[in-house]
Formats: structure tokens, sequence, C-alpha cells
């Protein structure tokens, strides 16, 4: 077996496993479910205008769990997911089980198996930032680069290094953090703002914006949404919801990049004839 092939098997199997250990864990649907408001309000205000772009979703672990951005990909204007892709077969046959229709195959976005400027729109929702090496979220932009087409646009969100608490999880150990229960799974090299703008650039997107999201603290709410699922009410559920928006207002401070738990990006690829221009 080659060493690709050794590597994308072990991913495989080991988010295989961590969805299991999800499923078999407290409900996080609460949680999952503000989460997803987050991302839908984010990509909603930024989805382009074409209603016949081909669209590539990185991951499904979400679309497994939950909601996910399904729905949204699937009912804004004629958009449809036309591929996701995810390492984890297990991933890909629970999401289909959520949501018929979705059309998921397995890959890794290290090593795409499509040819050059496929799709016209990409979301790659933190996927890049679950590998040990900086190299590798490098080979994923590059590979998101090479298949999106001239003019397409990306929405990449990968875990915020400007946050102190994601910057200390950088260099406390996983298998502590895990055993702490204070990480589901393995989270791996990411970057701040200004280093993924940097690096988006250096691959040949124009930038566009770069936002920070997902502001309450985790710590906090992740096990209060345990809690509130298991013993809440409808109406006590929904105040709880309606409390993590609140902080969502984070959002407008000028700490945004310290408090975000996600750092956000639409990037858009540059035509041929730009990039010449900025050679010559």
């Amino acid at each position: 077996m080659s060493g690709d092939k050794a590597r994308q098997t072990a991913s495989a199997r080991y988010w295989d496993e961590a969805l299991e250990e999800l499923q078999l864990g407290p409900s996080l649907a609460l949680w999952r479910a503000h989460c997803d408001a987050v991302n839908e309000a984010w990509l909603k205000l930024r989805l382009p205008a074409e209603r016949t772009l081909r669209l590539l979703k990185t991951d499904l672990f979400d679309d497994a769990l939950g909601e996910g951005l399904f729905p949204l990909l699937t009912q804004v204007g004629q958009r449809r997911i036309s591929i996701a892709i995810d390492v984890s077969r297990l991933t890909i046959r629970e999401a289909r089980r959520r949501h018929p229709g979705l059309s998921g195959i397995q890959a890794d976005v290290r090593q795409l198996p499509f040819v050059n400027d496929t799709f016209g729109l990409i979301v790659s929702n933190s996927t890049l930032d679950h590998f040990s090496t900086q190299n590798d979220l490098f080979l994923g932009l590059k590979e998101l680069y090479r298949v999106l087409e001239p003019g397409g646009t990306l929405f990449l969100t990968l875990d915020n290094l400007a946050n102190p608490i994601i910057a200390l999880r950088q260099i406390l150990p996983f298998s502590l953090l895990h055993r702490l229960g204070l990480v589901p799974y393995f989270v791996g090299k990411t970057l701040g703002p200004a280093r993924l703008q940097g690096a988006l650039e250096s691959v040949g997107f124009t930038v566009m914006d770069v936002e920070a999201l997902l502001h309450c603290p985790r710590v906090l709410a992740i096990p209060l949404a345990k809690k509130m699922h298991q013993y809440g009410h409808g109406s006590s559920q929904r105040r709880f919801l309606r409390l993590l928006k609140i902080l969502e207002g984070l959002e407008r401070w000028p700490t945004r990049f310290i408090t975000g738990h996600f750092v956000a990006a639409r990037a858009v690829k540059r035509s041929t004839e730009k990039k010449r221009e900025n050679i010559d």
C-alpha cells in the first residue's frame, strides 16, 4: 500500500471511530443547531447570485450529526450540492441517511479526484484544520484552488489561532485534552486571520473578506447544551438558543478575532488573465 493510500485509510478509520463515539455520547443536537445557524447566517449574506454553479462541499461530518449546511445549499435558488466528499465512508453513509439525495464520495481533500476548474463554488467548513502539519493544510488549499474554476468562490472556515483558547489548545497535547473531555476529536494545525489571508493569496486567491464566527464560549456552552437537551423542555431549549444567538453579537465588537472560535474567509480564484498580469 502506498504512503498516500495508507494515510487516507488511517484517516478514514479514525473519523469512522470519532463519529461512532459522538453518536454514542450525550446528544449535541442543540449545540449543532446553533453552529448550523451561525454558518448559515454567514453564508446567506455572501452566496453568489448565480443559480447554476457546480458546488463542492469538502466534508460531511456536520451533515452526518445534524442538519449541517445541506438544507441551505439545496434550497437557495436552484443551487444544489453537486458533490460532497468525506474521507470517512461511515460519515458519508450517515449524511445520506439524514439527507436523501445527497451525493457523497469518499476522498481526501489533499488529493481530490477531480480535474482542474471543475467547481464554481466550494464550501469548506472546518475541514483543513484537522491535519497534524501546516503542510497538509496548504496542500488542501492548493487542491481547492486547482479544482475551483476561474472566477469561482471559496468559502472556508478554520479554527481561529488568534483566539487565546485555540492558541493554548495548540500547545497542549491532544491526548490530554481528549481525556479531559475538552476536545471530542483530533484538531490540528490552523491559522489566524492574517496568516489565513496570506496563505490564500499565496496560492492564488483574491480574498474578499475575513470574519470571525461562533463567539459564545464553547467551554461553557457545550456542556450546558448537553444538559439542556437532556433535561430541558421545548420552551427552555428555545430560550437557550436565543441566549447563544445574543452572544454572537460579539462579532460586531473590535475584539471579534479574539472571541471568535472560527476564522472565516471568502475568496475568489483569479482568472488566468489576472494571474498573468500579476506575474508580468
